[in-house]
């Protein structure tokens, strides 16, 4: 009788050790996604897309950029925090109040647009022309153009001028290449956040290999662009302000 009493306390002991182990591990890993992605329990997010281009409806949204809201909806979720859609024609308030998750191109999102042109200065999108037949954005002088076999994501992360709370830029070339990078950013998010840590910004290019024959299966990382991609604004003179440091003002507690 007294053997099987130490075998159950073993059991016990040892199983709550396992148990123990694997909660403090979870909990390491959601400490890090929340500092990642800026959130908090309870925390509200937003999610800004543009309106379906070829719709009449006000609200439609891509099917594809449907999907994209529910990636990042799950990693709201995931987080403990719950996530607002916010349409083109609706205000977002300030850049760093909430996490802000904003999808597609300047040529389809007028806030996308904004983002470019305040703090992506090192980045132009070629607006899809009737005639050029030419989707592109372009990088430090590497232009990243559609294909029906190739196209291009950027992913970046990055704070306004006072801090806060980061956005995350998904400015694909189609409506398929943000899906690819929402799910990109859903499954590499741990390997991001060990590069680049919970507050330094980053822009990433990603390639979408076939998308008409794989979908967003084959999507890789091309080229790390966060160098180039953050420029300073320029004096009127052309001569470009020093760089402000790169350090949020706040951001999740790990």
């Amino acid at each position: 009788m007294g053997d099987l009493l130490i075998n159950l306390l073993a059991s016990v002991i040892a199983g709550t050790a396992v148990w123990l182990t694997g909660f403090l591990l979870r909990r390491r890993k959601l400490n890090r996604a929340r500092a990642f992605f800026g959130l908090t329990a309870g925390a509200s997010c937003l999610l800004v897309v543009s309106r379906h281009a070829s719709s009449p409806r006000e609200f439609s949204v891509h099917r594809r950029d449907v999907a994209a809201l529910v990636e990042l909806a799950t990693i709201a979720r995931e987080c403990g925090a719950h996530a607002d859609r916010v349409g083109e024609n609706q205000p977002t308030g300030e850049i760093g109040r909430l996490t802000e998750f904003c999808v597609g191109g300047p040529g389809a999102s007028p806030r996308s647009a904004t983002h470019v042109r305040a703090i992506l200065r090192g980045v132009t999108y070629e607006v899809f022309d009737e005639d050029k037949r030419r989707m592109s954005f372009t990088v430090g002088g590497t232009d990243y153009v559609y294909s029906p076999e190739t196209s291009y994501v950027l992913l970046a992360r990055f704070w306004g001028p006072t801090g806060g709370r980061p956005v995350f830029f998904i400015g694909g070339l189609t409506a398929g290449s943000n899906l690819a990078g929402a799910r990109y950013l859903t499954r590499h998010h741990s390997d991001l956040a060990r590069t680049f840590g919970a507050d330094r910004p980053f822009a990433l290019v990603l390639r979408i290999i076939e998308p008409a024959a794989y979908g967003t299966d084959f999507t890789e990382l091309i080229a790390d662009v966060t160098d180039i991609a953050f420029q300073p604004p320029a004096h009127s003179d052309g001569e470009r302000t020093p760089q402000p440091p790169e350090m949020p003002a706040t951001h999740a507690s790990s």
